[in-house]
């Protein structure tokens, strides 16, 4: 049987190719859950910035929520699982969205619960083991640190698919700043 060189060399040269580089620092799983919070907290704040307000109240579809309501939702969401992550008094989740609300007065609420998320993510995860009940579920306080920032990496999408219909560029696609 003749074997190829070529064959020889691919098997020689992949493993170091597919090997990862030695980490510099051991990461932890809350730093990586802090990181991608904050990735997307950064990219829902500069969305709904750069959405006029005259487009706040578009809607894609009638059955869906409004930009506004995205963000109000966002907003009020984030108070809600940080607060309980934080062991504090959970505010209702859509007190935002109730309201009639202009669009520095989303952006001002998003920035608050990104501030007031920025604690909760900064406790170190050997410090979020308790336990919590939300929505009939059994969590803990650092499963719904995770559980944030799902929802709010779903949501930014949505909003990332209202952008491109208003004919805006979202920031995660736009070069870095």
């Amino acid at each position: 049987m003749f074997i190829r060189p070529a064959i020889v060399l691919a098997f020689l040269v992949a493993p170091p190719l597919f090997a990862q580089a030695p980490a510099s620092s051991p990461r932890s799983p809350d730093s990586e859950v802090r990181d991608q919070w904050t990735t997307v907290s950064k990219y829902l704040a500069r969305s709904a910035a750069a959405v006029p307000e005259s487009s706040y109240a578009y809607k894609p579809v009638a059955t869906v929520r409004s930009f506004g309501q995205l963000v109000a939702h966002v907003a009020g969401s984030q108070m809600m699982f940080c607060a309980a992550a934080l062991g504090e008094k959970v505010p209702a989740e859509d007190d935002f969205e109730k309201r009639n609300m202009s669009k520095a007065e989303l952006v001002k609420a998003l920035d608050e619960s990104n501030t007031y998320c920025a604690r909760a993510y900064a406790v170190p995860s050997s410090n979020l083991g308790g336990p919590v009940e939300m929505f009939g579920q059994h969590f803990t306080q650092g499963g719904l640190l995770l559980l944030n920032a799902t929802h709010d990496n779903e949501h930014y999408g949505n909003m990332v698919t209202y952008m491109r219909m208003l004919g805006l560029v979202p920031p995660s696609s736009q070069p870095a700043q």
